[in-house]
């Protein structure tokens, strides 16, 4: 009975670090999107190019899927803040079903 437990254990803590690393994923990720959003508001210094670049590449394929859905608003784009809506209802349902794991 104790090498079952401690394998019982073992999928439990393995299940509560990936819950844990599904809520910094997203909560980075959202950080993410809401600085892609402000750097896209300023002009950002030629030195700073760089990271301008790298959120436009970690952010713009998934907010892409939802501008082909979403209607245009004209210079009004919804896309980031549906998208980290639907990211954090992803993160709840994940977290939710890796809980019924153990």
């Amino acid at each position: 009975m104790g090498a079952a437990d401690a394998n019982l254990a073992l999928v439990a803590d393995a299940v509560s670090a990936l819950q844990s690393f599904v809520d910094v994923f997203v909560g980075v990720y959202a950080l993410l999107i809401f600085a892609y959003v402000l750097s896209s508001w300023i002009r950002v210094p030629y030195s700073l190019n760089w990271l301008q670049r790298f959120l436009y590449d970690v952010c713009e394929p998934y907010l892409r899927l939802f501008r082909r859905v979403l209607p245009s608003l004209g210079a009004l784009d919804l896309s980031p803040m549906i998208a980290v809506i639907v990211l954090f209802f992803v993160d709840r349902l994940v977290v939710s079903l890796l809980g019924r794991l153990h």
